[in-house]
């Protein structure tokens, strides 16, 4: 956790966090350990209010320390943060997975395929490790996502050095599709434990007819599925419409504010967040 501008402290995450959860062993934590770290907690400067997201709700670490916390008197609640689309990866590999997609999401990859056989000489690269591809693969993203619908990321230097630590590692899996030599669409995957996460995605404006991320994202899955093997795949944060598509389930990410009722800032903290919950849902009811 970190001090909050205002007061409070936060999770240790940003505009990139997906998930936020802590470190180490935490399943073999005690209740009265959990209950020893709110007491450490509380000695910390801000500790009044403390917000943390986002969060597995079903997580049993979570459970747990806002038990902790109410023991040592602090209110909490939870809020919406964001849907989280996902694929458990069953038996069968990539071939049973994509047969259960929805027919109109198959027939727009094979359609984008054979336009962009039309269109010209194409090609997917997919980079997993440091090698002679790894530069050009990030310059390829790069201009594709300078040539998308997406906003400027915030700290440019970000996704550069997140792909190559990422493929120090052997996590990355950066997949590009080229168009008489151009990238035309580029995604960045994370495969770790198991787990495959789609990270980043862009296309470049103006191609929309070819399909060139549809045909990029499957062929990205197929390779996570049949080569690497993954149990599962994540779509990390958002409840954009075409996730459904390619995704079977949802589940949902929450934040957690804890307010401590023994000092008057976590009274109003929780007054304030209380409020303003009532005021959203009256305005909701009246304009719905």
């Amino acid at each position: 956790m970190r001090p909050q501008a205002g007061g409070g402290l936060q999770a240790l995450s940003n505009f990139y966090t997906c998930l936020f959860g802590p470190q180490g062993d935490v399943e073999s934590m005690s209740a009265s350990d959990w209950r020893a770290l709110v007491t450490r907690m509380r000695e910390l400067p801000g500790s009044a209010v403390v917000q943390l997201q986002p969060l597995d709700a079903s997580s049993e670490w979570l459970a747990a320390f806002e038990k902790a916390l109410h023991t040592k008197r602090y209110w909490t609640d939870r809020f919406f943060c964001f849907g989280n689309w996902y694929q458990p990866v069953a038996s069968g590999g990539f071939a049973a997975y994509w047969s259960e997609r929805p027919s109109a999401l198959r027939h727009s990859v094979e359609r984008g395929r054979r336009r962009l056989e039309k269109a010209g000489p194409w090609r997917i690269d997919i980079v997993t490790s440091e090698s002679d591809e790894l530069e050009a693969a990030v310059a390829a993203y790069a201009s594709v996502y300078g040539q998308s619908w997406k906003q400027p990321e915030p700290c440019p230097a970000f996704m550069p050095g997140l792909i190559r630590t990422a493929a120090r590692e052997g996590w990355l899996r950066l997949g590009v599709l080229w168009l008489d030599g151009r990238p035309l669409a580029a995604q960045v995957w994370l495969v770790h434990g198991g787990k495959a996460n789609i990270y980043k995605l862009a296309y470049v404006e103006g191609f929309q007819k070819l399909s060139a991320g549809s045909v990029l994202t499957a062929a990205l899955m197929q390779h996570v599925i049949d080569v690497d093997r993954v149990v599962e795949v994540d779509y990390l944060s958002g409840d954009d419409a075409y996730k459904a598509d390619w995704m079977a389930m949802r589940r949902e990410r929450v934040g957690l504010l804890a307010c401590d009722l023994l000092h008057w800032q976590g009274w109003l903290a929780a007054g304030r967040h209380v409020l303003g919950r009532w005021a959203r849902r009256t305005r909701a009811a009246l304009t719905g």
